[in-house]
């Protein structure tokens, strides 16, 4: 007999377990001191309706660079699923950094969140886009100040 998982509890089991051991090597380097000094990207900035899910960053975008926590929020909208295999989150620089390997652990449920996180001195753009079942996808860009 076959048993099969949904998406999601397949997320939050690997999140459970990655998380764990890399809660005890200690906080996670979100981006490299090389990568930081790379010139920023020219992102056009556009606002539009849409029906994907809302993303919003929930902690603070004002941190020490040595050790802070980072939380993304997903708003579900009109009660569709998130679909956990679609996020993904850039570190906006010439080229794009993709850190979503570096981050995906840490995503379980509807929001991605990373306990101790660590950034190099200055200002940091990133952009997390995700997907729900329906194909319909959301995204979000946010500033992180690290100080």
């Amino acid at each position: 007999m076959t048993v099969t998982l949904p998406h999601a509890l397949l997320a939050l089991m690997a999140a459970l377990l990655v998380g764990s051991s890399a809660a005890a090597d200690g906080p996670l380097r979100l981006v490299t001191e090389e990568e930081a000094r790379r010139p920023d990207a020219r992102v056009p900035t556009t606002r539009a309706i849409t029906r994907g899910p809302g993303l919003k960053l929930i902690s603070s975008a004002e941190v020490s660079a040595g050790n802070f926590p980072m939380k993304v929020q997903v708003e579900r909208r009109g009660g569709v699923q998130i679909d956990p295999q679609s996020v993904r989150v850039e570190y906006l620089k010439e080229p794009v950094v993709d850190i979503t390997d570096r981050v995906k652990a840490r995503f379980a449920g509807d929001s991605l969140d990373i306990p101790q996180a660590t950034l190099p001195t200055g200002e940091h753009h990133f952009r997390v886009t995700i997907k729900d079942a329906d194909g319909r996808q959301g995204s979000t860009l946010f500033s992180i100040r690290a100080r």
